[in-house]
């Protein structure tokens, strides 16, 4: 893992922190609707203060595209951020010039000033340098703690690290220490799970994991995918099946690699995609021509919570079947509370993150028992696929 800044490293007495943040949240008749990752950074802005640092928060909302767009001002968070910090946060109608300096310079120990949409100027995304040196010119030291951003080599996520002092707020800091642990420098054995819909929106990560896990599970429609690279008939199951060459190429490469991938060994199909629509288990080479695999099977479960068992180790990404719609959740809940078993008992770190992996775990009720959850989503998956990360890149000790 690179070497970065915390915190914990920085003297932050008396001094101006931009913090850059992650305050894109939905939002409906103006109002926050999920709060989740406001309360995330909580604990960076607060220690900022307990330091004697005056927290300046930097974030983007939406995608206005280099212009402003009153509807997604973050004005609209601030009752939500008031909320979770239990004090007025200050606003500035700019995110540099003349109204966000007078802001800065009005700000005592203990405030909290929030800044304008960083993405109403065009130098944000094209991580402009003289828009970033406006920006830094506003503080002494810069904080990043939105991993969910550091992706993205914006002015705000990676220039203005570039100069100032800068380090890692503290859910950047677990969420780069959890990673670390994952794949960095993870205990051994390690398995992984990727599930969803293409194999061809994943190739990259699918290319990278076999060549650092020991297992790899597949599931969902990408495991139709890979029967029918196998000559299996999938009925009308959702599959690429211009993709079966790519699927048996990464199925010798991992071969190559020492990495055992596992496939599904019996199905759930249904002829509706719908809630509690008639179905069958079946073997997977026997999924009928007028049906579709909705879910693994039990075997494919009890095969699965045998890898987890031998693991020390899991990462999951993606569901493995529909679910959305019950019974077809039965394999993705069922494998989500194995691993949240090992994981409450000290047998197993288990890291997962991305959309629907999130919305999955939550639906299976185990979200709190895994040893990480990365709500980044394509920071999260960038990771997975052996990406650099430009954001995290520029927090690297010089």
């Amino acid at each position: 893992m690179a070497d970065f800044n915390t915190i914990d490293d920085m003297d932050l007495d008396g001094k101006v922190v931009l913090t850059r943040v992650d305050l894109n949240v939905p939002v409906d008749a103006g109002q926050v609707t999920d709060a989740t990752r406001i309360e995330k950074i909580m604990p960076t802005i607060r220690d900022i203060q307990e330091k004697g640092g005056i927290p300046v928060l930097l974030a983007h909302f939406d995608r206005p595209k280099g212009k402003r767009v009153d509807s997604m001002s973050l004005k609209v968070v601030i009752p939500a951020l008031e909320a979770a910090l239990g004090q007025p946060v200050k606003f500035a109608e700019e995110a540099i010039g003349g109204p966000a300096k007078r802001a800065v310079a009005d700000l005592a120990k203990g405030d909290v000033l929030l800044l304008e949409n960083t993405r109403f100027y065009p130098g944000e995304e094209e991580n402009d340098p003289t828009f970033a040196a406006s920006l830094a010119a506003l503080g002494q030291v810069y904080v990043n703690d939105a991993f969910s951003a550091a992706h993205r080599a914006h002015a705000s996520t990676e220039g203005i690290a570039r100069l100032l002092p800068a380090a890692a707020g503290r859910l950047m800091e677990a969420e780069l220490k959890a990673l670390d642990a994952a794949l960095g420098a993870p205990q051994r054995p390690v398995a992984a799970v990727v599930g969803g819909a293409k194999v061809s929106t994943k190739l990259d990560l699918l290319g990278n994991l076999i060549t650092k896990v020991d297992h790899l599970v597949i599931g969902g429609g990408m495991a139709n995918t890979f029967l029918v690279a196998q000559g299996i008939e999938v009925g009308k199951s959702l599959a690429e099946r211009d993709m079966a060459d790519t699927a048996r190429e990464i199925l010798a490469k991992a071969q190559d690699s020492g990495c055992t991938i596992h496939l599904p060994v019996d199905i759930v199909v249904a002829r509706e995609f719908k809630a509690n629509a008639e179905n069958q288990t079946l073997p997977a080479d026997a999924c009928p021509a007028d049906a579709m695999i909705l879910d693994a099977g039990p075997e494919t479960v009890a095969r699965i919570a045998e890898v987890f068992d031998s693991a020390r180790t899991l990462i999951w990404n993606g569901p493995l079947g529909a679910f959305e719609i019950a019974p077809f959740d039965a394999a993705t809940n069922a494998t989500a509370q194995k691993a949240a078993e090992l994981t409450r008992d000290g047998k197993l770190i288990s890291v997962a993150g991305g959309g629907d992996t999130v919305a999955a775990l939550n639906k299976a009720g185990v979200s709190g028992d895994f040893t990480f959850i990365s709500t980044a989503g394509g920071a999260f998956l960038e990771w997975m696929e052996g990406k650099e990360l430009p954001g995290v890149a520029a927090l690297e000790k010089r």
